[in-house]
């Protein structure tokens, strides 16, 4: 039986940059380039390797020798478990250079684009920690246990967890019991149900034996000071249920919305579960500038409010909307863009391919009494075509917003044939976002970019680009 072979171990290594997904870069003592979480550059440190592959190495760090000067002490005690804020060691002001120097190496690199004069400095989030708006927690019979758990001799009886998805182990939760990212009560509510379940025998649930009740628990906020609350279950044990959702509404008046689901599949996914409404308003609602948006269980919107308020700002003033202009507004979600724009313009056309999304987009324009936006719901590759074209009029504006998987080829395709005169990309993926470029430098150059920074401490980064139609 062949021995295997020991991966290496490197002493003294460097880190000089942060890549992707906002892994630090060193190099290995035979050249290859090595990838590690949770360092900063400037660290020097003693790395095991984990994986090698042709041109790298990923690995792990032993000990870090010499400290960076970029570092600050996380504020999250889970940092380092958790799979979040991966970047919260390094001083937030050296968090968007890099942010900064990776839409801006994406574009000129992958893209083999030129960057225009006015490429903005990253617009930093007015705040970096309880900015999200959005919490997702999930109940686990058998949490992830700390290396100091697993070692020691005694029976660990206390598995239940709450918290976050240990990365890479589906069934494990990482039991938490503070969040630095949504503001208060939002921890107050999650420990509280885990402590009532406990008390109660109320049982978490267990992926791998189906067996159990709670499943997941869902926190949204708004900036008014609106609360939603939904809790899913496994079973429909209505006893339970009521129990646990009698004590939510009482502990906690302050919610506006109290929902659940029950929800008997695999996956949890609620998207095709029902939502019933337990306590308040079936939505909780946000506002911006003079727009009033409900949010339901189901409902897209970006999970941080202000800084989504001063991207949105940016859009409309790159686009620079006429008032006899038609814009097509592709991949609009809940049609947040669409409508505050919508003031602007002749007329806008939003394409979505989530029914749900196109059903709060209509009900927002309604509240909103906007009559000059037009929802359609459609597979955005297969519904964007000539015809489409033909049947809703040719767009001065374009206003594209895809996922990170960038815009199909056919997309791309019907975009150049448009030939609109402005093209407004934002993106969550500058490296998918520099491909789609790459295809259309042809007819389009590259007026202004903006990135801005939806989400301190992790390597997420938006970026917005404003084409112009080259002149014949």
């Amino acid at each position: 039986m062949s021995r295997r072979r020991k991966k290496p171990l490197f002493e003294n290594v460097e880190i000089v940059d942060l890549g992707a997904k906002g892994k630090a870069v060193g190099k290995a003592a035979d050249g290859r380039v090595i990838f590690v979480p949770f360092l900063a550059p400037g660290d020097i440190a003693d790395i095991q390797t984990i994986k090698k592959r042709k041109a790298y190495y990923e690995g792990k760090s032993l000990i870090i020798k010499k400290l960076s000067d970029l570092r600050v002490k996380p504020k999250c005690k889970y940092f380092g478990i958790c799979g979040g804020c991966k970047l919260q060691h390094i001083n937030y002001e050296e968090q968007i250079k890099f942010k900064q120097k990776e839409v801006e190496n994406n574009l000129t690199r992958l893209g083999n684009l030129t960057l225009p004069e006015q490429t903005f400095p990253i617009l930093k989030s007015p705040k970096n920690y309880n900015y999200r708006n959005k919490m997702e927690f999930s109940f686990s019979a058998k949490r992830w246990l700390t290396e100091k758990e697993i070692e020691q001799e005694q029976e660990i009886t206390n598995r239940e967890g709450l918290g976050f998805h240990i990365a890479g182990m589906w069934d494990k939760v990482l039991d938490i019991d503070e969040c630095h990212l949504q503001e208060e009560p939002s921890n107050q509510i999650r420990n509280q149900i885990k402590r009532f379940a406990l008390e109660n025998n109320i049982s978490f649930y267990d992926p791998r034996e189906k067996t159990g009740l709670l499943r997941t628990l869902m926190i949204r906020n708004t900036s008014i000071g609106e609360w939603m609350v939904v809790i899913q279950f496994y079973r429909n044990d209505e006893k339970q249920i009521e129990k646990m959702m009698q004590f939510v509404k009482k502990t906690f008046p302050k919610i506006t919305s109290l929902q659940y689901i029950v929800n008997e599949k695999d996956n949890d996914s609620i998207y095709d579960q029902d939502v019933i409404p337990y306590h308040g308003k079936t939505y909780i609602e946000e506002k911006m500038e003079n727009l009033t948006f409900k949010i339901s269980a189901k409902s897209f919107f970006q999970t941080n409010s202000l800084q989504s308020l001063e991207m949105y700002k940016i859009i409309r003033d790159f686009a620079n909307i006429k008032t006899n202009d038609i814009v097509y507004d592709l991949y609009t979600g809940t049609g947040s863009i669409a409508q505050f724009i919508s003031k602007h313009a002749k007329k806008i056309i939003g394409i979505e391919s989530v029914p749900d999304a196109i059903e709060d987009a209509k009900k927002n324009a309604r509240l909103n009494k906007i009559d000059n936006i037009e929802f359609i719901v459609g597979d955005m590759k297969e519904i964007f075509t000539q015809d489409f074209i033909r049947k809703y009029g040719k767009a001065n504006v374009v206003i594209t917003d895809p996922p990170r998987s960038g815009m199909h080829q056919k997309v791309v395709d019907n975009l150049l044939k448009l030939s609109a005169e402005k093209i407004v990309y934002v993106s969550c993926n500058s490296a998918t976002q520099a491909r789609d470029l790459s295809l259309m430098k042809h007819l389009y150059k590259i007026e202004k970019m903006q990135p801005v920074d939806m989400f301190p401490h992790t390597h997420h980064v938006e970026n917005i680009v404003l084409l112009s139609k080259k002149k014949s």
